[in-house]
């Protein structure tokens, strides 16, 4: 079997030829031709489906499982876990992505399992699990640490700080003894307390610290935990040896900040994903046989038959063996008008039988399109890894300097006479005053702000990666159905005499069909304002003109419908239904079906006995403002692209539009996903869409951008979520994340000018711990409040 040179696909019978390969349809040739072929980028579709690559790094040789991982933040976590599963019985391969939480795994599956490999994953602070299991992930935990750690052990020790060892520091005589008894039993408590907050709420920066090593990545964590734990290590040997110059408090405020930085950060994160608790689940899990036997989609076999009731999703890709209905593959294809389905043809798992039940026999492979869309998600995703946070970027290079100051600063006091402790005590403040809590808050602080501006209007940040990638965007591509429109089938226009509408949809009430529920849904408004006007002109005098009454039954015929409605018989449907009854088509009628076609737009025909009289124009109308967004994208220097599985006139009008570069139509879900890689090497690329045939390619692009009124799967595969139908928020989007990013770089300017004034005078012992600490504090305010301004 032949596959397709673009998405991989099954080729048709004979296959789409182009001067570059075989394709499976006109769009994926179409998309080969404009954009040729190209070096996949790092972390590709192309990699994720394991094309041309090394055996060991393809599933050809092993089983492949998806795992979601609990715990990770930072590309340092990546590098961790895929050592570790790699050191697990029977890993072929491993790829991790701390942006999507995901982790992709190749077995043996004669050594191991997805059980297996979920616990070697898990522990340090990780939880892997399957990607279905949405057992409780203990949420509330960070909240349990900062409380009981920071805010009760934590503020008992600062009060002790506060009356026994602040006032010493400003020459006054202490209240107790702090050489004898007195004095040790205050240390060994602060020592308790401040092992307490430095082991159990800091735990997650020890254990990012501890990560960064072992995976030989410095991050952010290492270098704040080094000022932490510097500063307990030492209060703690001074302790031991009889001083009173001890600084837990630097230890418990570098905690304290950071943690409740990054509990903020969780929180706000938290409260803007909970937006989205009602998507909708699109996944089928169960099948009816034709028996009357339900039963779940895995024990499907090719062969077997099971029946589609209307209003129920294809469990399974197979062949329509009896019926005939029209079939909704909008979910899987993003085309928004209905298929009509005959025995013989194909349907995709996924897909929705809208207005007569359906029996289907199984394919031979067995498989949905919808579970291999989901697939290809996941395959993606963990392959991409995430982008790594600027301050850990920094902490690359910064902490080996650190490291080095803070021993050449003690090295330089020991050589100039200073006694061990007062060497130390330099080395310390140099860590102080290198590892600022204002670079362990510039990152989570600033996305805060930016994840709560957005929510407040309307936008779910759900990846920072949002943040670091929309400011670089150069490419922007837009889905057609449900983005550039509405995604829902409605009536554009009426043509014939006054009762047109409502007649058809006193006929149309009794089907089940989307294009019958927006003749419907148009007739009851207009319905609603005849009703007004009526009651002005009774008002006036006037006279009610009654609506057509309701049919009591309807005939259903292949494309339309048939009824009586006030005495005479209606006919509904295709212009070749009524050449099929035999009824007259006047040649005005023709030509008007014929105009609403070539506009992209589905006529609708409606006559009386025996007669056309008018036709209705339904279609997918596009969104009133979306030029005006693609003109905003392009005047903001960005390429616009359209990318659709719809065809033929209905994405016409986009070519037209003078700020839409490019429209590629007719293109697969896998298709996409490999013309977003493709169009990377022009610059960085955004996704916008909403379904699930969106999801892969929004997957794949440096940022996804997902409308809520779609899918979950899409929403899933996104770094951002808009909430409502204004497709003006893609812009938006774009401006709050820019000044996100920006918030971000100035707060960490101020961290390393701040580290530029305070470490020369560390080095000479200008400063001691607790200045250090003080003015640490001090930068951490500013940056709080340089965060809080409006992005």
């Amino acid at each position: 079997m032949t596959t397709c040179d673009l998405c991989d696909l099954p080729t048709p019978d004979p296959p789409v030829e182009g001067d570059d390969g075989s394709f499976c349809c006109r769009g994926c040739l179409e998309v080969a031709d404009v954009l040729g072929d190209v070096e996949p980028p790092e972390g590709s579709i192309r990699e994720a489906l394991g094309v041309e690559q090394d055996a060991d790094r393809s599933s050809a040789d092993g089983e492949a499982v998806f795992l979601a991982v609990d715990g990770m933040h930072c590309g340092t976590c990546e590098a961790f876990l895929e050592a570790r599963a790699l050191n697990a019985e029977g890993v072929l391969d491993a790829d991790a992505s701390y942006a999507n939480d995901a982790m992709r795994l190749v077995y043996d599956p004669d050594q191991t399992g997805p059980e297996r490999l979920s616990a070697a994953v898990s522990g340090t602070g990780y939880r892997a699990h399957e990607r279905d299991d949405d057992t409780d992930r203990g949420g509330d935990d960070a909240l349990v640490r900062f409380l009981i750690g920071g805010g009760l052990f934590g503020m008992m020790a600062m009060v002790w700080y506060v009356v026994f060892l602040y006032p010493t520091y400003f020459g006054y005589e202490p209240f107790v003894d702090l050489g004898g008894l007195d004095g040790l039993y205050l240390f060994a408590q602060l020592w308790l307390l401040t092992t307490f907050v430095l082991g159990y709420t800091g735990l997650p920066l020890l254990r990012g610290a501890y990560v960064s090593l072992r995976a030989r990545r410095p991050n952010a964590d290492l270098l704040v935990a080094m000022a932490a734990t510097g500063a307990y290590v030492y209060s703690t040997i001074a302790m031991l040896v009889g001083r009173t110059d001890l600084y837990f408090d630097v230890t418990i405020a570098v905690v304290l900040v950071v943690a409740a930085g990054n509990y903020y950060e969780g929180r706000i994160k938290a409260r803007a994903a909970g937006l989205l608790s009602d998507l909708a689940v699109a996944r089928v899990e169960e099948a009816t046989r034709i028996s009357g036997d339900v039963v779940p989609v895995e024990g499907l076999t090719a062969g077997d038959e099971v029946v589609v009731r209307p209003g129920e999703r294809v469990p399974i890709d197979g062949d329509v063996v009896d019926g005939v209905a029209a079939v909704d593959e909008s979910l899987v294809t993003g085309e928004p008008l209905p298929r009509t389905r005959r025995p013989g043809d194909s349907v995709r798992g996924g897909t929705v039988v809208t207005d007569a039940p359906l029996v289907v026999s199984v394919d031979e492979d067995a498989t949905s399109t919808l579970d291999r869309l989901l697939d290809l998600l996941w395959s993606i995703r963990t392959v991409r890894p995430g982008a790594q946070r600027v301050a850990d970027r920094l902490a690359t290079a910064f902490v080996p300097v650190v490291a080095l100051l803070s021993i050449a600063g003690a090295g330089g006091a020991l050589l100039t006479g200073a006694d061990p402790v007062g060497a130390a005590l330099v080395g310390l403040t140099v860590l102080i005053v290198s590892c600022p809590c204002a670079l362990g808050l510039a990152t989570p602080m600033a996305v805060s702000a930016g994840v709560k501006t957005a929510a407040e209007e309307g936008i779910v940040i759900a990846s920072g990666v949002a943040f670091e990638a929309a400011p670089e965007v150069d490419v922007v591509v837009l889905d057609k159905t449900g983005t550039l429109t509405d995604g829902r089938m409605a009536v554009e226009s009426v043509t014939g005499p006054p009762e047109t509408l409502a007649r058809a949809a006193a006929v149309e009430r009794l089907s089940a069909h989307p294009i019958a529920d927006a003749v419907v849904e148009a007739a009851a408004i207009e319905e609603g304002s005849d009703r007004r006007r009526t009651e002005r002109s009774r008002a006036n005098g006037g006279v009610a003109v009654a609506s057509p009454e309701p049919v009591g039954s309807v005939e259903v015929h292949d494309r339309g419908v048939e009824g009586i409605v006030d005495g005479e018989r209606v006919l509904v449907g295709h212009p070749k239904l009524f050449e099929r009854r035999g009824w007259t088509l006047p040649e005005d009628v023709l030509t008007t079906a014929t105009t609403v076609r070539n506009r992209g737009s589905v006529p609708v025909v409606v006559g009386t006995e025996g007669i056309a009289e008018g036709v209705i124009a339904v279609g997918d109308v596009p969104r009133s403002n979306w030029d005006a967004v693609v003109e905003r994208l392009t005047a903001d220097g960005r390429e616009v692209v359209v990318l659709t599985g719809d065809e033929g006139a209905a994405v016409d009008r986009f070519r037209d539009h003078p700020d839409v570069s490019e429209v590629f139509a007719g293109v697969p879900p896998e298709g996409k996903a490999e013309t977003v890689e493709r169009l990377r090497a022009r610059g960085t690329v955004a996704m916008v869409g909403d379904g699930s045939n969106d999801a892969p390619a929004l997957a794949a692009a440096d940022l996804g951008i997902a409308l809520d009124s779609g899918t979950e799967l899409a929403a899933d595969a996104a770094d951002a979520v808009i909430l409502g139908d204004d497709l003006t928020a893609v812009s938006r989007t774009f401006e709050v994340a820019a000044g996100t990013n920006r918030r971000i770089r100035e707060n960490l300017a101020w961290a390393f000018v701040y580290n530029a004034i305070a470490i020369p005078l560390a080095i000479v012992g200008l400063l001691n711990p607790l200045l250090a600490a003080a003015a640490m504090a001090t930068s951490s305010v500013l940056v709080v409040v340089n965060s809080s301004r409006e992005p």
